[in-house]
């Protein structure tokens, strides 16, 4: 697999305050080596995991699906617990551990001949994802270095869309020239490639650990250990976020569960299309990140995400309108369909983690983080249900999500108000002192009333209620352009 990452790395992240910028190339491109290992064997196989349970292990259909959503069920608790042992274990360790599961997940399918045995694979693999994802996020904050983390979310994403792709291609390729035996191969080289990643992280990724958990900075019970025991379940914000946040992506998972079947059993469209489909997104998904992130860089990530869930609206308007097209057009309508899918999800998608990052106290991003992955783990559990609505009526799925994305335009508008402004927009460098003549070094007090050149400092109540300190902020002049020589990105 031919990944040149350093292309990818130059403006990635500034390196932190204890980590050289040799240090931090190599942890930026062992980052991505890594999660492309770990993505192009995850492309081979999930894709099969159903044709490879029904045709070489020989559970029927009706065995096979329920199996595997029982063995799902179990990966729902993962994200409650993840986030404590990232703050205290480090999110590198967390994210080797999930591909250690995973690889026994893979190991166990392709050892399982009967339902127990498929069982329990399917609960290791489904635990290991949402080790992976919960802890994800915080490790790429972790190699990102001081920076804001927009860019390394949409790089990361770039790299896991481009690499499961040709995974999947792979098997693709393998089907036509092995056979069917070609699924206990893909099923292998899925644990071999978790083992890899796992390697990759354990050797060549070098981050500092966590803080330690003593007092916090205003002493013995300080800010931050308040910040610690509080935790994101009584941060009413961020639990908003998430459930808006989960709003939007429900269009994602209604995409990859009921889209096919749409297709196929509404539309009678020819069997390639869903394919072509897919393999459209996924180009455009892991060509056009950084792209994207240029073209909205004017755009608060709360605006941004709203974006987002425009083009989701409009997705399912113009893939519900295809029902009404004579049928020698609907291939085009669905062409079009998808690129507004592949750009909503380009242009919201590394603006919610990184939002996400930037609200969670320091001292507990982990578990903040963590809490934020039951967004997409919501999502997916719902989609399924979503689509089976399509048996009521073929319209009320896409009416569903619509709704959904729409309701979440509207909240998020009400939470933008109540989250920190420097949240809101990733810090840029090079800005100037601000015209009150105040140093550019010291940071604004955090009042929550406009400055005079016109950007609002966001209030202390936020982190006081969480005991987080607040961050230093710094306010460009609306007379003054950024430096953008000085800009690490």
């Amino acid at each position: 697999m031919a990944i040149d990452c350093r292309r990818l790395l130059p403006a990635w992240a500034p390196p932190g305050r204890l980590t050289s910028p040799r240090t931090a190339q190599r942890n930026q491109t062992a980052l991505l080596t890594a999660l492309g290992v770990d993505n192009f064997g995850c492309g081979l196989f999930l894709p099969l995991t159903l044709v490879y349970l029904t045709r070489d292990v020989g559970l029927p259909l009706n065995v096979a699906g329920p199996v595997i959503s029982m063995g799902a069920l179990a990966g729902l608790a993962v994200p409650a617990f993840t986030g404590r042992l990232v703050d205290r274990a480090g999110a590198r360790s967390v994210v080797i551990a999930s591909q250690l599961v995973q690889a026994l997940g893979a190991a166990g399918y392709l050892l399982a001949r009967s339902e127990l045995p498929v069982l329990a694979a399917a609960m290791l693999l489904a635990t290991g994802q949402q080790l992976f994802y919960s802890s994800l996020f915080a490790l790429v904050s972790d190699v990102s270095g001081s920076g804001p983390p927009d860019r390394p979310f949409a790089v990361v994403n770039m790299v896991r869309a481009g690499c499961f792709g040709l995974g999947g291609l792979a098997t693709g390729g393998l089907l036509t020239v092995a056979g069917p035996g070609v699924y206990r191969i893909a099923v292998a080289a899925d644990g071999v490639s978790f083992l890899a990643c796992a390697v990759l992280l354990a050797w060549c990724v070098r981050v500092p650990w966590p803080p330690a958990s003593g007092p916090g900075p205003g002493g013995p019970a300080g800010p931050g250990d308040r910040a610690r025991r509080a935790g994101p379940l009584s941060d009413r914000p961020f639990l908003a976020l998430i459930v808006l946040t989960g709003l939007v992506m429900l269009a994602v998972d209604f995409y990859l569960t009921g889209m096919p079947v749409y297709v196929i059993e509404e539309l009678h469209a020819p069997d390639w299309l869903p394919g072509t489909l897919l393999a459209v997104s996924t180009t455009l998904s892991s060509l056009a990140g950084t792209f994207a992130l240029r073209m909205t860089g004017r755009l608060t990530r709360v605006a941004a995400i709203q974006a987002g869930a425009v083009l989701y609206v409009a997705w399912c308007a113009v893939s519900l309108a295809a029902i009404l097209l004579p049928p020698a057009w609907r291939p085009a309508d669905l062409m079009m369909a998808i690129v507004l899918l592949a750009a909503a999800g380009l242009v919201c998608g590394p603006r919610a983690g990184a939002l996400a990052a930037s609200v969670a106290p320091p001292q507990a991003r982990g578990r903040y983080l963590a809490a934020f992955q039951y967004a997409f783990t919501g999502a997916g559990v719902l989609a399924p249900a979503v689509a089976a609505l399509a048996s009521v009526a073929v319209w009320l799925p896409w009416l569903l999500v619509a709704t959904g994305a729409g309701v979440a335009i509207g909240g998020l508008q009400w939470l933008a108000g109540r989250l920190p402004a420097d949240a809101l927009m990733a810090a840029e460098a090079g800005a100037v002192s601000p015209p009150d003549g105040s140093p550019s070094g010291t940071p604004a007090s955090r009042t929550g009333e406009p400055h005079r050149a016109g950007r609002v400092r966001p209030a202390g109540g936020h982190h006081e209620r969480l005991g987080r300190r607040p961050a230093a902020v710094t306010i460009l002049a609306d007379d003054h352009r950024p430096d953008r020589r000085r800009v690490p990105w």
